[in-house]
């Protein structure tokens, strides 16, 4: 399984692309994909109060590998 080590955000702050540990470079509606289908170490896709499907990484109390704190590429 792979991780996700790094993420590009577009200009409002949201997470577009992800830097897998491979270093494939994945859009973020595959990564969702990927994670459903148990390809993805440490991350789940919930339901937002918008209705949508969102990518997350999963809790452990770390606040440090929450997708938004990874590095950017």
């Amino acid at each position: 399984m792979q991780q996700i080590v790094a993420v590009r955000k577009n200009g409002e702050g949201d997470i577009v692309e992800l830097k897998l540990s491979s270093g494939e470079v994945v859009d973020y509606k595959l990564a969702q994909q990927m994670a459903q289908n148990g390809e993805l170490e440490n991350v789940n896709v919930f339901t937002g109060r918008d209705g949508e499907p969102h990518l997350r990484s999963n809790a452990d109390g770390d606040p440090t590998n929450n997708l938004d704190q990874l590095p950017t590429f």
